[in-house]
């Protein structure tokens, strides 16, 4: 036997330090509370009760993690937005269905467990969880060391939200002459950073000084934008026929998710324009048209198609909810079978 008595401590594992992370989340655990949460962060599973104002209620789930954006926060020590970006990713996924977002867990993982910068990156997940209107009702923070390099972490998230069975939005009614209105984005959101950043490092010495009115960091690192409120109460009113939300595969793969086999979204990017960010993206990559609309939102975040008659009522009622919303194409017949679900006007 050892004299030597070792401690989790001395294998790496602070559970002192994880204690008082769960101290400092509790309150901004308690700012998300809704309706149907049972029982506060701390218990071995989070209890929530669907609302009784759901007669047929579907459950719909969606998980995510930031993916390569956290490099840069990494690099340039900006921990406080990146936990939005973890919201955006799955409430918006669970709101294309039509569904509220309910509740959201996060799992947190990092080699030793620092805990002001674990505190800032889920100070972000509960402010993206108000933004969503869902309870931040539990998660995990694993301190593993030797599984990360020292000063990264890795986040997932998983959001569940719920709709009423009649009211799944599915896109089967889309059809030609239909409406395509797009939400503007706040910029790349969670998507194409391992391509960014290789722009950035190719770029090192001549990087703008700003984007868009806002220093460059602040443009690069931008949080997700959050579509839920001003969608669900869109919902509420207006029968939206099919939505999307454009994260990895751009505009040209996401829309078709949602597209019946017959029908082409046409789009005309002249409707939206393209920001500084994207611009100099775009310059600064040489990256060609078909690679940036695969890649990035361009400008682009969310996606309804609504049918003509009620495009514009839709349009002024997401307005004013705060959203840039315009319509930005059409769904017309496909021209043949095998054409691609989404072209564009230029």
């Amino acid at each position: 036997m050892h004299n030597d008595s070792l401690t989790y401590r001395d294998a790496g594992v602070d559970i002192d330090a994880g204690d008082a992370l769960v101290d400092a989340i509790k309150p901004l655990a308690r700012r998300t509370l809704r309706d149907g949460v049972l029982a506060g962060i701390g218990g071995f599973g989070a209890l929530f009760e669907v609302p009784r104002r759901y007669k047929e209620p579907v459950l719909v789930s969606g998980t995510d993690g930031v993916g390569t954006k956290l490099k840069l926060a990494f690099a340039w020590n900006r921990h406080d937005t990146v936990g939005i970006d973890l919201v955006a990713m799955s409430v918006n996924d669970v709101l294309v269905q039509g569904a509220e977002p309910l509740f959201f867990l996060d799992y947190f993982a990092c080699g030793k467990l620092a805990v002001g910068t674990a505190a800032q990156v889920i100070g972000g997940v509960a402010a993206g969880c108000e933004q969503a209107g869902c309870a931040l009702i539990g998660g995990e923070t694993a301190e593993m060391p030797g599984m990360y390099p020292e000063g990264e972490y890795d986040l997932a998230g998983f959001a569940v939200g719920a709709v009423e069975k009649a009211a799944i939005v599915d896109g089967r009614t889309i059809a030609a002459g239909d409406v395509v209105i797009g939400l503007a984005s706040s910029g790349a959101h969670s998507n194409g950073y391992s391509l960014i950043r290789k722009i950035i490092e190719r770029e090192a010495g001549r990087l703008p000084a700003t984007l868009d009115g806002k220093p460059f960091r602040d443009a690069v690192l931008a949080p997700t934008r959050i579509y839920c409120k001003a969608v669900l109460s869109a919902l509420a009113q207006f029968a939206i026929k099919g939505m999307a939300h454009i994260t990895g595969g751009g505009l040209s793969e996401n829309i078709p998710r949602v597209l019946p086999e017959a029908v082409q979204c046409v789009l005309d990017p002249a409707t939206w324009g393209q920001s500084e960010l994207f611009a100099w993206l775009q310059r600064a990559g040489g990256i060609e048209d078909a690679e940036m609309r695969r890649t990035f939102n361009c400008g682009i975040g969310f996606v309804l198609i609504v049918a003509e008659a009620q495009a514009d009522a839709v349009i002024a009622h997401l307005r004013a909810q705060g959203e840039d919303a315009r319509r930005i194409g059409h769904i017309a017949p496909r021209p043949a079978p095998d054409a691609h679900q989404v072209a564009y006007t230029a």
